[in-house]
């Protein structure tokens, strides 16, 4: 019996054999799993969580004989994971998850609050719409309490499907790898700079345009700098970009200080840039105008706090729930 065919098919029905070994499972066991599999390094694994490094081993190895299976490849400088471990990996994070979420929303509970939505969102919403958007969902619902953290769409994405949160918003453009995905907001791409710049004055440009000039960059990880090295690749041409930084803010001040052009939502700039003195140029090019989507892992299956913000989200420009193609 492999541990796959444990955790692969959570709908069926276990086995008097498979509920056994599912009991050997406790989260002591699965925190040290997971300490082994980041450090990759036992003695470090035990140092980390405070406990022997025999006994961290004993753990490992009583974990393998009570599954049948090879969970780590023990190699001369440390331990890689087998198939088998990177399967069990992707649960035991999960089950971690869930238990602290079990925690924090009992005590919730006894303080009076009714319910927690976790959310995972990029940049531009949470810049551009979220603030307002949760405003108007607070109004109507006082007593829930949301979690919001800021990552990449690409990372929004398998925050999701590792269960770090239940909504995501990213760019439609980011791979939804089998979620569920709901259209939210549309925005648009600016050229932000300096209206000495010899650009300035123009009513749009074309990407093209803008490559013969110095630029800033947001992080390397966000879908605005992915998709402009895109098209500069496709131009034949490369981004003259001078430095990468990690927000909207922080692409205008250097914007400001003659370090080159920017590229961000228009709504971003009204928010942050509007008061330095810069100009926004519209980006003609068809990629100027994004999607941003939210994404679930399985609607039917949310919480109730996490359906009411889904329904909430999804009924500020579409005026009711549907799903969308990615």
């Amino acid at each position: 019996m492999s541990l796959a065919s444990i955790v692969s098919d959570p709908q069926r029905s276990p086995t008097a054999a498979e509920t056994a070994l599912t009991r050997r499972v406790d989260l002591t066991t699965l925190r040290l799993f997971i300490a082994v599999c980041d450090e990759q390094n036992l003695t470090r694994a035990a140092q980390r969580e405070g406990i022997a490094a025999s006994a961290v081993s004993k753990r490992m190895n009583d974990f393998e004989l009570a599954f049948g299976v090879t969970l780590f490849k023990r190699l001369a400088k440390g331990m890689a994971l087998t198939p088998a471990g990177e399967a069990l990996l992707h649960h035991a994070r999960v089950t971690l998850l869930n238990v602290e979420k079990i925690a924090v929303e009992l005590s919730e509970y006894s303080q009076g609050v009714r319910g927690h939505v976790r959310m995972l969102a990029n940049l531009s919403a949470i810049v551009q719409y979220l603030p307002e958007d949760l405003s108007a969902f607070f109004a109507a619902h006082e007593l829930l309490r949301v979690d919001l953290q800021e990552r990449p769409s690409g990372q929004v994405v398998r925050g999701i499907e590792e269960g770090a949160a239940e909504i995501g918003i990213c760019s439609a453009e980011a791979d939804s790898r089998g979620l569920e995905a709901f259209h939210y907001r549309y925005d648009n791409l600016v050229v932000v700079m300096r209206p000495d710049h010899p650009l300035a004055g123009r009513d749009s440009l074309l990407f093209t345009e803008t490559l013969d000039y110095d630029h800033i960059g947001l992080h390397t990880a966000s879908s605005i700098y992915l998709r402009s090295q895109y098209a500069a690749t496709q131009a034949g041409k490369t981004m003259r970009l001078r430095i990468n930084v990690p927000g909207f803010d922080a692409v205008c001040r250097m914007v400001q200080a003659n370090m080159g052009l920017g590229l961000i939502p228009d709504r971003a700039f009204e928010v942050v840039g509007a008061g330095m003195g810069l100009s926004a140029i519209p980006l003609r090019d068809d990629w100027g105008r994004r999607e941003l989507k939210i994404v679930v892992r399985d609607a039917a299956h949310l919480s109730a706090s996490s359906r009411l913000m889904l329904d909430h989200l999804c009924a500020i420009e579409t005026g009711r729930v549907g799903r969308i193609t990615s």
